[in-house]
């Protein structure tokens, strides 16, 4: 397991739960990802819960296409309200990723 560090103390506790929680499941990758997702729709997550673990499900094959269907299937469970309150915390994490990316390369380029 990996060490806490100085400069992102609370990220990296939960990159390891994160870590943690796929380990202890018996659900392949995907699947898990998709739980975990629904999950965050039930509990009215914000955008940077979807930014991380969107981040974490890159790897599994999930793509804009299985997110909406997982967004249609939960609709009727946790209501349109929560839907649209998904879809956009979805949408602010996907522009806090591309801002990070930019705010990475500017870096890169002064350097």
């Amino acid at each position: 397991m990996s060490e806490l560090t100085e400069d992102t103390p609370v990220r990296d506790l939960l990159v390891r739960m994160t870590a943690d929680s796929v380990d202890a499941s018996d659900l392949d990758t995907r699947t898990l990802m998709l739980v975990r997702l629904a999950a965050l729709v039930a509990v009215d997550a914000p955008p940077v819960s979807y930014l991380m673990n969107l981040e974490a499900a890159a790897g599994s094959g999930l793509d804009a296409d299985t997110v909406a269907d997982v967004l249609a299937a939960v609709a009727p469970i946790v209501g349109t309200s929560r839907v649209v309150a998904a879809s956009a915390g979805i949408a602010k994490s996907l522009a806090m990723e591309v801002a990070v990316a930019v705010v990475d390369a500017e870096e890169q380029n002064e350097a």
